[in-house]
């Protein structure tokens, strides 16, 4: 016996879950270690490139928070990948800036075209490209 199809495009959920989700704030030295392990394992078994790492619920911002991050993003780079910060707290997102950490963002692009109309000044003597 079959079943006719479904008329109409199927569900699809637009965004994948998170990779890990990363609640509270962090204090233990053994909680950051155990961190560092699923995320070198998580690149290991799946041979993904990119961890997504959901910080919404990770608390108030501070050098614990980015001190976890850079050991992510460490332990990540050792195993061949990377992390990707899923809904991080604009003051999470300014501190990583201001001690010089860039992540990448879901949802945020790595560049973006300038906008159109916008035309770039040329100096009299610059060489031609």
């Amino acid at each position: 016996m079959s079943s006719a199809r479904p008329s109409g495009l199927p569900l699809v959920d637009a965004m994948t879950p998170a990779d890990i989700v990363l609640a509270g704030p962090v204090v233990a030295r053994d909680e950051v270690a155990g961190l560092c392990d699923d995320v070198r394992a998580l690149l290991e078994t799946t041979g993904a490139p990119v961890v997504v790492c959901d910080v919404a619920g990770l608390g108030p911002p501070g050098l614990a928070a980015v001190d976890l991050l850079a050991r992510l993003e460490l332990t990540a780079k050792r195993a061949g990948g990377r992390i990707r910060l899923r809904d991080p707290d604009p003051a999470l997102h300014a501190l990583l800036d201001l001690v010089g950490l860039r992540f990448e963002m879901e949802g945020q692009p790595e560049q973006r075209e300038p906008p159109l109309g916008v035309e770039e000044a040329v100096e009299p003597g610059d060489p031609a490209v």
